[in-house]
């Protein structure tokens, strides 16, 4: 059996708490033995390498050298790295090294949250997205600065909403995309504001594949 960790903490407006349930859920689903922690010292303290993924729910925060530091290794060393929103796209700003292996950082959500926007399936024949179809979402609409390495799945449009990015035209913001760090799998997603985005079938079919995707 793959064993998986999954971290959750940080910022409140997301329900961690929540939104660790529900990717707990699928990886049970899908047979990995899952250990969930709400602390980061599990990273210090585990021997990350057993770890066939591991899944970080942890918006911004801070985290030390000696709880990041193993994170890194571990996923160059081939443990898969797989998250959403900004549990993953947003935690630890200002650990560039992480933001690094991730593949992209948060920087904006034009409108906040409840904006109606689209989700174009770049390749409908990948197996992450095989079979998927466009469809819409109702939430925030996360603009990101991206590493131009990643492999982009899935997109938004922008502008859908008003502000000072408007001027620059029309931009395609990747959503879905995944990369490699040394022996390891990054896979992201940028939707899941709360647990009821989480559990529109979409991002949970997206969740569950990148999962099974990016482990060892």
């Amino acid at each position: 059996m793959k064993r998986a960790l999954l971290f959750q903490g940080g910022w409140e407006g997301h329900e961690p708490r929540e939104v660790a349930n529900i990717l707990a859920e699928i990886l049970t689903e899908e047979k990995f033995d899952v250990k969930v922690t709400d602390t980061l010292t599990t990273l210090e303290e585990d021997d990350l390498n057993g770890y066939d993924l591991i899944v970080p729910n942890w918006t911004q925060g801070t985290i030390t050298k000696e709880q990041l530091q193993p994170l890194l290794k571990a996923v160059a060393n081939g443990t898969g790295l797989a998250g959403l929103h900004g549990g993953l796209g947003d935690s630890f700003r200002w650990e560039t090294d992480y933001q690094f292996m991730v593949g992209g950082q948060w920087v904006a959500h034009p409108g906040n949250d409840g904006v109606t926007y689209d989700v174009h399936i770049s390749d409908p024949d990948h197996p992450l997205t095989e079979g998927m179809k466009d469809f819409t979402v109702v939430s925030e609409q996360y603009y990101m600065h991206v590493d131009p390495a990643v492999q982009v799945l899935a997109t938004t449009r922008f502008p859908v909403a008003d502000g000072p990015h408007q001027p620059n035209g029309e931009v395609e913001m990747p959503v879905v995309w995944t990369k490699k760090w040394g022996e390891g799998k990054v896979y992201y997603c940028s939707l899941g504001h709360v647990a009821e985005v989480v559990r529109m079938k979409e991002v949970m079919n997206l969740m569950r594949k990148g999962f099974i995707w990016a482990s060892r």
